[in-house]
């Protein structure tokens, strides 16, 4: 069976539900989270919205929508550039091992190389995740040597029920 190599685009609104289903599998599998799909919902279209908040790309063969990436930005003041963070990076698993996160990785870095801006690609990615991180270290995504610490801006810091729970 002949593979036909993946085109990638930025996403557009029409995409909302195919990045919707893609980010949902993606907690589940990943982090075992169940997203509140309307919360969800919100967040990418206030991001499809608004390309200063990041932007979205999907890949896709034959027309179907094989997967997505997204990033978004970071002022380093260190560096004096700007830091893309990677996120929701998912394949749909019938399009795994047909080069389509290398067509979306790629399609991103050269963005980012074509931007005298652009200073590094980050991402951060579940500790138990040892699959994508072979996947990301052979495209020469290393360990910056930091970890991610957050805490909720909510009137409960401990209630996070707004926006994940566990199945």
């Amino acid at each position: 069976m002949q593979f036909v190599p993946p085109t990638v685009r930025a996403a557009t609104t029409s995409d909302l539900p195919a990045i919707i289903e893609f980010n949902l599998q993606l907690a589940a599998e990943t982090e075992h989270k169940l997203l509140d799909r309307e919360q969800l919902s919100r967040g990418v279209s206030a991001l499809l919205a608004d390309p200063a908040k990041g932007r979205y790309y999907v890949a896709a063969i034959d027309g179907a929508i094989a997967g997505q990436i997204m990033h978004t930005f970071e002022w380093s003041d260190w560096r004096n550039g700007m830091v893309w963070w990677l996120q929701s990076v998912y394949v749909r698993t019938e399009f795994r091992n047909r080069g389509v996160f290398r067509a979306l990785f790629e399609h991103v870095l050269n963005l980012a190389q074509s931007d005298p801006e652009v200073v590094a690609l980050r991402l951060y990615i579940d500790q138990r995740n040892t699959a994508a991180r072979q996947v990301y270290s052979r495209y020469g995504l290393q360990p910056a040597g930091y970890d991610v610490l957050e805490r909720a801006v909510e009137s409960d810091p401990h209630d996070l029920s707004g926006a994940l729970t566990s199945p």
